[in-house]
């Protein structure tokens, strides 16, 4: 009987220890000096192209779909060829490459230059997908995750820049800084994004694994779709990581105090990498081609993910309201962090209002992709000065936040308006055919909510010009 009650007591003097408010953390990377600040800076670099592009891009897009604009603009046959590309650049070349920024923080000197391989790769795979839409001949394929044009010079583009990623993965895995002991907030971040280059590795595996597995009578969209859905699936756990890892960065520097320990946080960040150790089981049980092996991917993602995410998101939010009142200089910050938190929690929850193929499901991961780009964004202002830029002027960084996140709700709240009641997915112009007054409504609103969008992402772009040009 004392021996349990001893047990016990020991037990809850651990926990407590552990989440005490006298115990908190300070949740901040170290920067590197000398050439792993510069790489860095040049992965940045990379996914600054890849806004530029993708935003450009967004506005053919949205008024292709926007009623009445859609008439003036006859953009219907160039809005798939459009879509793949602002896709690939908006998703997959700027996540990588702030994943390049982040795991380029996290690492020693070794193997620096299969680190400077990895960019170039990158660069030069970007440019070729950026070159296809004007020099290839392909068309587009629509297929989940990553889009594609059946075009040798894109296809070119998309291997050598799957090329650098892999080697980036690889480097990530083999130089990471130790973590340390005592644990800090410091390590634990690193720990988070060692899990993430885990998750990518795996996600990299899957990739091959569907890629020797697929029969050679799948062409086209079938192929395509069923090549990038097992590492489509498992890649956002990566992205997903990489947000957190940016809130608990950003909450610190805003002065959240967050009611986690170091040693929770680890934990948290462990629970949330275990789900994609279900991966290669699902390999082995169901063949690629079976639906089974579909839904698994889509369980593993809808259902794994929230055991890390809902417990740290809860403990960002408690900081940020024990937080005093943000100083000017972290406003920037701390706008980043609050419309990365909604957009990515109104993007999941409605992830579980999707029925079928209709713009639905656009909507949920639109709003988890902004969420993670928002946090991006966040970290992008905190790391200027580290760069060689000059800190983000107040106003307009401060502003821009709201602004993106404000009109991708507008968007994706005009998405599943119109998706309940059938709009279609994927299509543009009057292949839409809008047919009642509320889908006109939801898609208007869409519009409208799209439009801001692009200004708040410009508008991004404007603020790190203006701190490249003070500099």
């Amino acid at each position: 009987m004392k021996t349990g009650t001893a047990l016990r007591g020991r037990l809850s003097a651990w926990v407590t220890a552990m989440v005490s408010p006298d115990r908190y953390a300070h949740f901040v990377l170290a920067v590197p000096e000398g050439e792993r600040r510069r790489l860095a800076a040049g992965w940045f670099a990379l996914g600054l192209v890849a806004l530029v592009g993708a935003g450009l891009l967004s506005i053919l897009l949205v008024l292709s779909r926007t009623p009445y604009l859609q008439n003036l603009f006859p953009l219907a046959d160039f809005f798939h060829v459009a879509l793949v590309v602002h896709v690939d650049l908006s998703v997959l070349v700027w996540f990588v490459a702030f994943a390049g920024v982040l795991w380029t923080l996290n690492s020693t000197s070794r193997f620096i230059e299969l680190a400077q391989l990895a960019l170039v790769l990158c660069l030069i795979g970007t440019g070729l997908m950026l070159a296809a839409p004007f020099l290839g001949r392909g068309g587009p394929i629509m297929s989940n995750y990553v889009p594609v044009l059946e075009d040798p010079l894109f296809l070119s583009g998309l291997v050598v820049f799957g090329g650098g990623f892999a080697l980036l993965t690889l480097r990530s895995l083999l130089a990471p800084v130790p973590v340390g002991l005592p644990l800090d907030g410091g390590g634990a971040l690193r720990f988070g994004l060692n899990t993430a280059a885990v998750s990518a590795a795996i996600a990299l595996i899957a990739l091959a694994w569907s890629y020797q597995a697929i029969p050679a009578s799948y062409v086209g969209k079938p192929y395509y779709e069923l090549l990038f859905w097992g590492s489509g699936h498992v890649i956002q756990f990566t992205w997903t990581l990489f947000m957190l890892v940016a809130w608990f960065w950003l909450g610190s520097l805003c002065g959240a105090l967050i009611p986690l320990s170091p040693r929770v946080t680890v934990l948290l960040f462990a629970v949330g990498l275990v789900s994609v150790f279900v991966v290669p089981i699902i390999y082995l049980v169901w063949e690629v081609t079976s639906v089974e092996h579909m839904k698994m991917h889509v369980w593993l993602m809808r259902f794994g993910g929230g055991l890390a995410i809902l417990p740290l998101g809860l403990a960002v939010l408690i900081g940020l309201l024990r937080a005093a009142p943000a100083d000017a200089h972290v406003r920037p910050l701390r706008a980043s962090l609050i419309a990365s938190m909604v957009l990515f929690s109104v993007g999941g929850a409605f992830g579980f209002l999707i029925q079928g193929s209709d713009v639905r499901i656009p909507a949920h991961y639109h709003g988890c992709i902004v969420g993670v780009t928002l946090a991006m964004m966040g970290l992008g202002y905190a790391l200027l000065p580290h760069f060689g830029f000059t800190a983000p002027r107040t106003g307009l960084a401060t502003v821009q936040p709201y602004i993106y996140g404000a009109g991708q709700l507008l968007h994706i709240v005009g998405l599943v308006w119109s998706g309940g009641y059938g709009v279609q997915r994927k299509v543009a112009g009057s292949e839409q055919i809008l047919r009642t007054p509320q889908e006109i409504a939801g898609m208007g609103l869409m519009g409208i909510g799209g439009l801001v969008a692009i200004v708040g992402g410009l508008l991004f772009l404007v603020v790190v010009y203006r701190a490249w040009k003070r500099a």
